[in-house]
């Protein structure tokens, strides 16, 4: 093995939960903070509980409810798809006439706001 190269090992690094439990193990460390240990793991204690790490709760429960309101069957997104779908294509240029104007005034629209800039 080369000498050196491998961090300093703690056979007694303090272990430190949240609920206030605290253990001596082996580590790279000398102290390491938790929030879930065996003594307040819900796996373990039985309990049923969250836990809240930086409102991920309160962010996915969030996007829940919005999604409540916008439960569609499956012919209904059909139906959404093939609208927005035959709405594009009416938007499409018809003719090689069309399409010329239409790149023209996209690249005076870039001209533009190139010289905004």
């Amino acid at each position: 093995m080369k000498q050196g190269i491998h961090p300093k090992w703690y056979q007694e690094a303090k272990v430190a939960c949240v609920c206030g439990n605290t253990f001596v193990t082996g580590s790279t460390l000398p102290e390491i903070k938790v929030d879930v240990c065996a003594a307040c793991h819900p796996f373990f204690t039985g309990e049923e509980r969250l836990v809240d790490t930086a409102g991920q709760v309160d962010k996915f429960e969030k996007r829940r409810q919005e999604a409540k309101g916008e439960l569609l069957s499956k012919k209904e997104k059909r139906e959404r798809k093939r609208a927005e779908k035959i709405k594009k294509q009416a938007e499409l240029p018809r003719t090689l006439e069309e399409l010329r104007e239409k790149q023209k005034k996209g690249s005076r629209q870039k001209r533009a706001s190139k010289t905004k800039s």
